[in-house]
């Protein structure tokens, strides 16, 4: 498995406030929608050996596998999806919530869904994996606790 990054900011809160400051720069969809997609292709190389059904992430109509590591006092997740817009989804999930202790992780809520307008435009498959999505890492930040 690969090392642990760093996470790009210093709390999750500073990492929403970055992804709304990112997504304001963008005047339609899109290019929303793009820049998702290139989040996406940036994603870390996921370990194959992980593509199990222990990791895959049910409620998502692509296929999504989140692999978790660390402990209570810092959780780091890898994912990937065979979806291109769903991996700039995990992309965006991930600066959030990995790389954060597990308290953090439960008390934060996912505000920039609403604040970049995601909710309103993602399609109602894709909406129920991303709320899965953030299920499953508050479900192992739940567990290392």
């Amino acid at each position: 498995m690969n090392a642990p990054c760093e996470p790009q900011e210093a709390s999750a809160a500073e990492a929403q406030a970055a992804i709304a400051a990112e997504f304001a720069f963008f005047s339609d969809w899109t290019e929303r929608y793009q820049y998702l997609i290139d989040l996406g292709r940036k994603l870390p190389a996921f370990p194959d050996a992980a593509r199990t059904e222990a990791f895959k992430v049910t409620g998502c109509q692509s296929q999504v596998w989140l692999l978790p590591s660390g402990n209570a006092e810092r959780m780091d997740f890898q994912a990937i999806s065979d979806s291109s817009i769903v991996s700039g989804l995990i992309a965006l999930l991930l600066r959030v919530y990995s790389g954060r202790p597990a308290a953090e992780i439960l008390a934060t809520q996912p505000e920039f869904i609403d604040s970049i307008g995601l909710a309103r435009h993602l399609s109602p498959t894709r909406s129920n994996g991303l709320a899965a999505m953030l299920a499953k890492i508050q479900d192992y930040a739940r567990a290392a606790l």
